[in-house]
């Protein structure tokens, strides 16, 4: 029988893309999976800091292993926005449309489109912290690209690729993105235990 781990978030999409990779080690469960249905703030001022949030969050409540993600899109012409705050770039309330709008309206006019996505992933088993990263480099294209993925997949086209991570099915975004770069490295680290 599967180990069970926590994925601290309940975003449908991060979960399917990670319990894919982790699929033959561990069953990986959402916070609607374990009855977590409070809204955990995400109130630092870095990816590590609310990674670190989510899982002590449901370390300290639900006492059982886990890990969080928070995940920003950095672009060099807005020097490093949204970063941190790129869920909720356009306000508090905003959806992925209104996020990819601002980022584009931003960029109208701008030549460098330089960007990256950067995933930090605290891993939290009994009182072990681990903080684990990983970093897709690539560029901010001008028109929304692509239905798979989520979030600013439709307009971010990873270095060396002509598609967008929108055009991409999960298990070739797995292979190339920040998310699936930091899940090798937490696949790793759950073996070493």
């Amino acid at each position: 029988m599967k180990k069970k781990i926590v994925f601290a978030t309940h975003n449908a999409n991060k979960v399917k893309e990670v319990a894919a990779q982790l699929a033959e080690f561990y069953e990986v469960l959402s916070l609607t999976d374990i009855n977590c249905h409070e809204d955990i703030p995400e109130t630092e001022k870095t990816l590590q800091g609310n990674a670190l949030l989510k899982a002590r969050h449901v370390r300290d409540n639900y006492e059982m292993d886990c890990f969080a993600d928070d995940t920003g899109l950095e672009i060099e012409a807005l020097n490093g926005e949204p970063g941190v705050y790129s869920a909720r770039y356009a306000g508090e309330n905003c959806t992925s449309e209104d996020n990819i709008d601002l980022v584009l309206t931003k960029l109208k006019n701008e030549s460098n489109r330089s960007a990256r996505f950067r995933t930090v992933i605290a891993l939290l088993q009994g009182e072990d912290e681990i903080l684990l990263e990983g970093c897709a480099n690539g560029l901010i294209i001008s028109t929304k690209t692509g239905d798979e993925g989520f979030g600013y997949d439709p307009i971010f086209q990873p270095e060396g690729y002509t598609s967008t991570f929108a055009q991409m099915t999960i298990a070739e975004k797995n292979e190339i993105s920040h998310r699936g770069k930091a899940v090798r490295k937490l696949i790793s680290a759950l073996q070493k235990k």
